[in-house]
């Protein structure tokens, strides 16, 4: 059991969380609108898909909700590039078949094509461009009343942090469906053993350590292999996930994975505080994303949660985690591997293990249809945020509060985009001379 103190510690980081996203709300949506819950019922209505962002995530998402739903069509896409466009649908047509009834009209390219995916006349979207856009995509489809499928993270700066928790309260009020692509939290194995971990199975936590040890995701090209006329904004917009302002770093894009099974273990109360190392060690052609970080998350309770992620080639690699408990200990494998509990009575998990991303799209179905909304807003943004905050904690070499992270007026993303436009890459983060903002 946790004394008074302990629970009078975890009880402010709750409260504080909620007056920090109350804040965050009122500069943006200032009235309090009440909107009418529209209903499918169950497999007679035609639920309609459209997908944003056509990569590889965005292409198996859209097969998923394909197949988590016997009444579930694809009617349009969207993709800032038209062969990366084509691609997806000529893989969605040979995976799907009939239910991809995408007409040429309604293949959308450009900046704004997210926007007409969303006034197609669609029920379902799904998000998975670059993160840098999951902001303001978010609240154009809360705004248009869309069910939503959100890939992680949901931001890459804290402004965004404070729109997406905006749209999130929206999405509540009027009564819309939003399913994270935090994926472990639909994994069965892991569920089973996160719910024996909060009912005590090792007792009160005292640290939880999680490793992303991988290679490189996407490796920036040389220089000379740009294309003539290729402009800055394309450039970058190609190798997106090395430029901060669209993936948010190695630690926001994929090592959040380890960061929201920190926040799984803590019941997402955020933590009080991060420090962090991190760098760049192996020579890029361009970019501005380090390749390795450690971060060391306090929390009120005295629990620590770290993490080591790294993308470097020809290392050790794994992706675990340990939690670690006044009577016994917790373990994580990577996918498909065992969790277990070591303990005073060991378990591992002998249930059925469906594959956790159809599980996603199951479940955000089957909520639509049964008109009782999953909503996992507050939580995506909980651990899209700690990531930042470890980020920023790298990056200045300094201790930063969540209040920091959460106030924090660093905005990476530019307000307007244009082909044409000039967008100077920032240099990479040096610890002790880049400020906090």
């Amino acid at each position: 059991m946790r004394d008074q103190t302990t629970s009078t510690a975890s009880t402010s980081r709750r409260q504080f969380l909620k007056a920090s996203t109350t804040a965050a709300l009122g500069s943006v949506f200032a009235a309090n609108l009440s909107f009418p819950e529209k209903s499918f019922a169950a497999n007679s209505d035609t639920l309609k898909v459209g997908l944003i962002g056509c990569g590889g995530r965005g292409t198996g998402a859209a097969n998923q909700a394909l197949n988590a739903d016997k009444n579930v069509v694809l009617t349009a896409m969207a993709d800032v590039f038209e062969n990366q466009l084509q691609g997806s649908l000529k893989t969605l047509k040979g995976e799907v078949g009939a239910r991809v009834k995408v007409d040429p009209d309604h293949c959308f390219i450009g900046l704004d094509a997210y926007q007409k995916v969303i006034d197609s006349g669609v029920d379902v979207v799904i998000l998975a461009t670059p993160p840098g856009f999951r902001p303001q995509h978010l609240q154009a489809a809360v705004a248009a009343g869309k069910h939503i499928f959100c890939e992680k993270p949901v931001a890459t700066d804290s402004p965004g942090i404070r729109s997406a928790l905006a749209s999130v309260e929206e999405a509540k009020k009027k009564k819309l469906a939003l399913v994270a692509g935090f994926c472990w939290r639909y994994d069965y194995p892991r569920r089973g053993l996160f719910q024996r971990i909060h009912e005590g199975a090792i007792g009160d936590l005292r640290a939880i350590y999680g490793t992303y040890y991988t290679g490189p995701v996407k490796p920036m090209p040389p220089a000379n292999a740009r294309k003539p006329g290729i402009t800055e904004i394309e450039w970058q917009l190609r190798n997106w996930y090395n430029f901060g302002w669209l993936c948010g770093d190695s630690l926001v894009e994929q090592a959040v994975h380890s960061v929201d099974k920190i926040a799984w273990a803590m019941k997402d109360v955020p933590p009080l505080k991060a420090v962090a190392v991190g760098g760049r060690q192996v020579p890029a052609h361009g970019g501005n994303i380090y390749d390795h970080f450690e971060v060391n998350y306090e929390y009120a309770d005295g629990v620590r949660g770290f993490l080591g992620c790294r993308q470097q080639s020809n290392c050790y690699s794994e992706n675990k985690d340990y939690l670690m408990g006044a009577k016994g200990l917790a373990n994580i494998g990577g996918r498909r591997q065992a969790v277990e509990i070591i303990g005073e009575k060991d378990w591992h998990y002998e249930g059925p293990q469906p594959d956790m991303y159809q599980v996603e799209h199951d479940e955000l179905f089957a909520s639509i249809r049964a008109g009782k909304p999953i909503n996992d807003g507050v939580r995506m943004c909980t651990s899209t945020l700690m990531a930042i905050m470890g980020r920023m904690a790298a990056y200045t070499g300094q201790e930063i509060t969540w209040e920091m992270a959460m106030n924090s007026k660093e905005q990476l993303v530019p307000e307007k985009l244009d082909w044409q436009m000039a967008l100077n890459v920032p240099p990479l983060a040096m610890p002790g001379i880049t400020k906090f903002v």
